[in-house]
């Protein structure tokens, strides 16, 4: 039997893959594209959550192409861009002004915190949980 010397590195010229020997294997030299690091705030990681758990394809098929991160930081961007949007035009419908503010603080602060939960379950609805 003629004892055969193993390359180190070799490339696969129909796909242009570099291999890379460890031990007595060949193993493909995949480095995935650099994604920009982005971080994510509390609509982000509610959207990340819902495709890992509900939506695997769909995560799967973002994270390979590398599209995830692009994803998650413009729902996150819309969500919150929503959320004020929605919390404005619940303020002027109840005509919540600065002097309320002024003059009752607990009522305005209420009202501010019924505003924001009314926004945020209507854009859990219809953004993160799609």
């Amino acid at each position: 039997m003629e004892n055969k010397e193993l390359k180190e590195n070799k490339i696969e010229n129909k796909y242009g893959i570099e291999y890379t020997k460890i031990g007595d294997y060949y193993m493909p030299n995949l480095v995935f594209e650099n994604e920009e690091k982005i971080i994510l705030n509390k609509y982000g990681r509610m959207r990340l959550k819902f495709l890992k758990e509900n939506k695997k394809a769909e995560y799967t098929i973002m994270f390979v192409n590398g599209t995830l991160n692009k994803h998650l930081k413009e729902i996150q961007e819309t969500a919150q861009e929503r959320i004020d949007l929605i919390i404005e035009q619940l303020k002027q419908q109840n005509n919540l002004t600065e002097e309320i503010k002024n003059t009752d603080q607990l009522y305005w602060v209420s009202m501010m915190n019924n505003f924001k939960s009314t926004a945020e379950e209507i854009v859990l609805k219809e953004l993160i949980y799609v």
